[in-house]
């Protein structure tokens, strides 16, 4: 069992910050690296990666941990580092987590991936949820209170955000594809159909299906004179060169807990971080 003391924290955006603030609040020595043309490190020092890597127990890597699979994500860094395997090799058997391990060429046993916890994605749901609500109320010329809205899939994100539209007071409809779900969805105040039989009438859609899902036919049924949001990871669930065609306006919401919950989505890393730790007896 590792005693944890210290942690480096290595690139990524603000969620990567406010994570390492509040594990430094937490009584743990933490240091950054990637962040030098960051202009508030909230009072954290930055250190070479080789004296980190040297100094620190564990260390926690960005969401994803990579873009392009070859160099790791650090948007705040005019350095770029490459994931090979003298990187690795600085880090030793120390733990180390990261987000999206999928995407490292490299796999080994003391890498873990806080991003496919179950409890990491739940909490997820809510910023990403607020961040949804956010985009439509910058790109929507109505209220959506009495708004009409479709809710796509009745995943994680699907459920938080039907109930944070309702409780807006929208009407809501929502798709799923279990008769279990659409009777949950019918439970709770709100119409459901069957996903891809939609209906039209719709003033905001929200998509959360990672699948094609609105194609040219779909989106000129259901989506005419609607504002689409789609919030599925790539490739995306809209046809967006379909939509232009059909003047339809539709917006790729990415990354949406980063960039309209930055804090809360820092502490959410963390705490999977700490759940890992205990899980795996580190």
């Amino acid at each position: 069992m590792i005693d944890i003391k210290s942690f480096g924290i290595i690139g990524g955006d603000k969620r990567q910050l406010y994570c390492a603030r509040s594990v430094a609040d937490d009584g743990y020595d933490v240091c950054l690296f990637g962040f030098e043309q960051c202009e508030d490190t909230m009072g954290l020092r930055s250190v070479p990666l080789k004296e980190m890597a040297a100094h620190c127990d564990a260390f926690i890597m960005p969401l994803p941990v990579s873009k392009d699979g070859k160099v790791l994500n650090m948007p705040f860094s005019a350095v770029q580092v490459g994931m090979n395997e003298d990187l690795f090799f600085l880090f030793g058997n120390k733990p180390l987590f990261v987000g999206m391990k999928s995407r490292l060429a490299h796999q080994a046993e003391n890498i873990f991936d806080y991003s496919t916890r179950e409890e990491f994605a739940v909490e997820n749901a809510v910023p990403t949820g607020e961040g949804a609500i956010e985009y439509a109320m910058r790109e929507y010329e109505g209220t959506i209170n009495s708004s009409r809205c479709l809710v796509a899939g009745y995943g994680r994100i699907g459920r938080i955000l039907s109930q944070m539209l309702r409780g807006l007071g929208a009407n809501v409809t929502v798709s799923a594809r279990k008769y279990s779900d659409l009777a949950y969805i019918r439970s709770c105040g709100m119409k459901a159909v069957v996903t891809g039989d939609f209906g039209s009438g719709y003033d905001i859609i929200f998509n959360t299906i990672p699948e094609l899902i609105f194609d040219s036919h779909t989106l000129a049924g259901s989506a005419c004179g609607a504002l689409v949001i789609d919030l599925a990871s790539l490739p995306g669930g809209v046809d967006f060169d379909a939509a232009k065609r059909l003047n339809i306006k539709a917006i790729r919401a990415l990354s949406l807990p980063g960039r309209s919950a930055p804090q809360t989505s820092g502490i959410i890393i963390k705490n999977a971080v700490y759940n890992i730790i205990r899980e795996e007896n580190l």
